[in-house]
């Protein structure tokens, strides 16, 4: 299992937050290669994100590389530079359809690698189509790029992101039916922590593994909501305590505190066992 609370995003030309990183809470960090970067700094940040992997010094994070889309004049160059790199994963912007995907695992095996791939739901027809294309082994995580999403439908950004819960919650249907992890989009206004924490909420309780980032401040709210606590993992332990007693004792069923406990509260437990066992091995 691999916690992905909290899903930093670095631009790829800015070689001191790239630095920094190294020193953050953060799961994940994914070298920006796409929106962040400007067009004329592209090779630029391709050659600083090849340096800072190769490098290293970034510990137990997982570290992924957006790429630019295929449809760019540098989607084939981040390809080349980076499917047999020590990245974890390769990102890629606005996906809509299995000839995407295709194209992509396609030039991603030609340059060397084998990579899992991860893929960003953006427009409506990502929305709409994301159990036809996900739908394939190398796919392993889903990101909601919600900036793109609210102006692809002429919405507008709204506090509570109301006018998103549909998409938002079909694409975590898709994921939870094709098995695979999804993250929340970023949160643009950045210095209002209060109504990150609350857009967190909202999205754990949704079904989100984790958030994408844009800030450092972001990261530990991220890891404490998208996490589990010290009572979580409590209940979980004893969960699982009275389970196997059950079983043991040849019941399909056991009570803790009043409450009924089944095989999906047991299953739920180990998940949660599995994932603390996880951070808690990490070394800063």
């Amino acid at each position: 299992m691999k916690p992905r609370r909290s899903v930093l995003y670095m631009p790829g030309a800015n070689a001191r937050a790239m630095e920094k990183a190294k020193r953050l809470s953060n799961d994940t960090i994914i070298f920006d290669l796409e929106d962040a970067v400007s067009p004329d700094a592209k090779a630029l940040a391709r050659d600083q994100v090849r340096s800072a992997l190769a490098a290293g010094g970034y510990g137990y994070r997982e570290l992924i590389v957006r790429c630019n889309g295929l449809d760019t004049p540098w989607g084939e160059a981040d390809i080349e530079a980076f499917a047999a790199s020590e990245a974890a994963a390769l990102l890629f912007p606005k996906i809509e359809s299995q000839l995407q995907v295709q194209n992509i695992l396609a030039k991603v095996d030609a340059a060397g690698g084998k990579m899992p791939i991860w893929l960003m739901i953006e427009t409506p027809m990502g929305v709409l189509d994301l159990r036809e294309f996900a739908d394939n082994d190398r796919v392993e995580v889903l990101v909601m790029g919600t900036s793109d999403l609210v102006k692809e439908l002429r919405a507008t950004h709204v506090e509570d992101r109301f006018n998103l819960d549909y998409a938002l919650q079909q694409c975590v249907l898709c994921a939870r039916l094709l098995g695979k992890e999804i993250l929340d989009g970023v949160h643009l206004d950045f210095k209002n922590l209060e109504s990150f924490r609350a857009i967190c909420v909202r999205g754990r309780a949704m079904g989100f593994d984790g958030k994408t980032l844009i800030h450092p401040t972001q990261v530990d709210i991220a890891n404490e909501i998208f996490g589990f606590s010290n009572q979580d993992i409590a209940h979980a332990e004893a969960v699982l305590d009275v389970w196997r007693s059950a079983l043991a004792e040849g019941k399909g069923v056991a009570v803790l505190d009043g409450q009924l406990i089944e095989n999906l509260h047991a299953a739920e437990a180990e998940r949660t066992m599995a994932f603390a066992a996880a951070v808690a091995q990490r070394q800063p």
